[in-house]
């Protein structure tokens, strides 16, 4: 055999190729909620978060008119969307950066701040991204235990040591719906060394109604280690566009301009973005459908007997009995023969529950129903 020759795992010889660098293999795939039915049919999607209301009337024209010029390349700063968000919630654009996804935006975060050596932390059952990105990077990532499904504060900083580099939060947590309130957000950064990055994911920030929580834009505004992320997929229905952003200090938006693709955020994505941010209406009665039928369906759930983890969220996470016939991949399965599309969380470390998207009227109803039935089945 060649020198060169390698064999792979299955023992079978290759013959000399590009080898992907130590580590890359290792990385798990991302992957996405279902969209389909056993059948290929999908009455209903609730796998993925996504918002019930579709999108803002101003987004999808701002869309339109960017459809006639798509020759054209798009502002590659992504000046006048970071302009627009800046005027929404009173920053300054220069410390705004866009991606495409807030997926980009972080893993641009792990690229400019994480090499080979360097260790991030995340809590257990934290966005998959996370350890993704930080792979990517070179890094090692390590895993802080949750108490009661909620981010640790103290499980994180006994994890912290000279190598760590950076402390991904995502607050809310998904797939959890658990917060940490700002109070013990402030006492984690306090505990960090100056030099740690500290990542506050806040995706799901417009839907929390608590008064205790906070994204995390004022230790963003008034700190040197602290980056906010935000997205436009969820309660701005802009999912399909791929569209985020991050706000933080001067020095590091900088430093990640750098890395940055050139075109990174298309030209329809920021229009719509820039149209949707001001469309406060929309996001208003997003906001009002979470509430009105987030408790609703987390009641409901519990009438059923199943326990279900308190969400701030747009969706709620459901534990199934330990039992024969009655456990989460057994719902699933019924559930997807009726069309009903949920998200199995066994790869968050949760082989047992299920999280549901809050749905419209019609989506919830029925999941409830068909849930009753397969509880009550023999």
């Amino acid at each position: 055999m060649n020198e060169m020759t390698t064999v792979t795992e299955a023992g079978k010889a290759t013959a000399n190729r590009p080898q992907p660098r130590p580590g890359v293999l290792d990385i798990a795939p991302y992957v996405p909620g279902k969209s389909k039915g056993s059948h290929g049919k999908t009455v209903h999607k609730l796998s993925s978060n996504e918002t019930p209301l579709g999108t803002s009337d101003a987004a999808r024209a701002a869309i339109e008119a960017v459809a006639r010029n798509l020759e054209l390349y798009p502002d590659g700063s992504s000046a006048e969307l970071r302009a627009a968000i800046g005027e929404v919630y009173g920053l300054n654009p220069d410390r705004i950066i866009c991606g495409a996804g807030s997926d980009e935006v972080l893993s641009l975060i792990a690229y400019g701040y994480l090499g080979q050596g360097d260790e991030a932390i995340y809590s257990e059952h934290g966005f998959l991204v996370y350890d993704i990105a930080i792979r990517a990077a070179g890094a090692t990532p390590v895993i802080a235990p949750e108490k009661d499904l909620t981010t640790d504060v103290d499980a994180i900083l006994e994890r912290v040591t000279d190598k760590t580099r950076m402390v991904f939060i995502a607050n809310p947590n998904n797939p959890t719906g658990t917060y940490l309130p700002f109070e013990e957000v402030k006492r984690l950064h306090e505990g960090l060394p100056a030099n740690v990055l500290l990542v506050l994911d806040a995706a799901y920030a417009e839907y929390v109604r608590r008064n205790d929580y906070e994204s995390g834009l004022e230790l963003a505004a008034t700190s040197d280690n602290v980056i906010m992320t935000r997205t436009f997929s969820k309660i701005y229905g802009l999912a399909n566009l791929r569209l985020g952003w991050g706000f933080g200090p001067a020095h590091v938006i900088d430093a990640l301009n750098r890395i940055r693709g050139p075109f990174n955020v298309n030209g329809m994505a920021i229009a719509a973005g820039m149209a949707a941010v001001r469309d406060r209406d929309f996001v208003t009665r997003s906001i009002e459908h979470n509430d009105t039928w987030l408790p609703w369906v987390t009641a409901e759930l519990e009438k059923l007997g199943l326990k279900v983890t308190p969400s701030v969220g747009n969706f709620v996470l459901v534990h199934f009995p330990d039992e024969d016939g009655k456990r989460a991949a057994d719902a699933d399965a019924y559930l997807l023969e009726r069309g009903c599309v949920l998200r199995m969380v066994g790869n968050y470390g949760l082989p047992n529950s299920i999280r549901m998207t809050i749905g419209s009227e019609d989506a919830n109803r029925a999941i409830i129903g068909h849930l009753k039935d397969f509880l009550e089945q023999k």
